[in-house]
């Protein structure tokens, strides 16, 4: 592997519903199945802790954990530094008294790197969780630039596109991906803003929920490294430069950052 070279993957997984020890053992389980094919990055599906098909916020809050001194992070920053990984995680995050989010938690072998809160809720999600307030961000973890979105922010192009403006070279998103077209949209996003992504997603059913798999990484030309069956779980690994995503060259006369028209785009800052 290349010295720039690093290994990215992205975790399928079936989580056991309301189960979160039970889940957190799969988890460490894939660790140990990443840190042995050398695996850098790894990326785990949304609330893949906690399930995903509440019946109630209350049942959501009594599931939910801090970031990150809660269970999974304080356990994922040690098994981190064990196997020498950048993680990925999406958990359902209790703050003060009443407030949940959902979230991803990003832990490398130093610690606690950062969380981000999803912005854009999905269906029943806006029953149980607060939208998070802050735009997205990004991390710098030595060899790649990352960026976090979680599963329906993929809908909405511009926080993909404030993320490349950020530098990202990676987008990560964890997902429970129910809607069938959502892994072609993400190919959409590498094409757009000449990025890799990694889509973590889950199979299964929990009660009128069918989770739809597939999840996927894609260069930055929308070509597809690596992907999963609709209905298996497994890891799947692609080898990348990240500095891949550093040209935003099109053609040799249109660059995707420069040949942007904002004087024009005041319409999407409006309601």
């Amino acid at each position: 592997m290349g010295v720039s070279n690093m290994k990215i993957a992205a975790v399928q997984m079936q989580p056991r519903f309301a189960q979160p020890e039970k889940n957190r053992i799969l988890i460490r389980r894939y660790c140990e199945r990443a840190a042995k094919q050398d695996v850098d990055l790894l990326v785990y599906p949304e609330l893949c802790v906690s399930g995903y098909n509440f019946v109630s916020k209350d049942q959501v809050f009594n599931l939910a954990e801090s970031i990150p001194d809660g269970p999974t992070t304080t356990s994922l920053i040690n098994l981190a530094d064990q196997y020498q990984l950048t993680v990925v995680i999406g958990i359902a995050e209790r703050e003060g008294l009443n407030k949940v989010f959902n979230s991803s938690a990003i832990v490398n072998p130093r610690g606690f790197v950062g969380k981000y809160r999803k912005i854009h809720l999905f269906a029943r999600e806006k029953e149980w969780f607060q939208a998070g307030n802050n735009p997205p961000k990004v991390w710098s973890l030595g060899k790649a630039i990352i960026g976090v979105l979680v599963c329906f922010d993929w809908a909405f192009p511009e926080a993909t596109r404030i993320l490349m403006l950020e530098g990202c070279e990676i987008l990560c998103l964890p997902a429970n991906l129910v809607l069938p077209y959502a892994q072609l949209a993400m190919i959409s996003r590498s094409i757009e803003n000449r990025l890799f992504t990694i889509l973590a997603n889950r199979i299964g059913t929990e009660r009128t929920l069918t989770f739809t798999g597939r999840s996927q990484i894609t260069d930055t030309h929308g070509k597809i490294l690596a992907r999963s069956g609709k209905d298996r779980t497994g890891l799947i690994v692609a080898e990348i430069d990240p500095r891949q995503a550093r040209n935003k060259m099109l053609t040799p006369t249109n660059n995707i950052i420069t040949d942007r028209r904002v004087d024009l785009y005041h319409r999407l800052l409006q309601p």
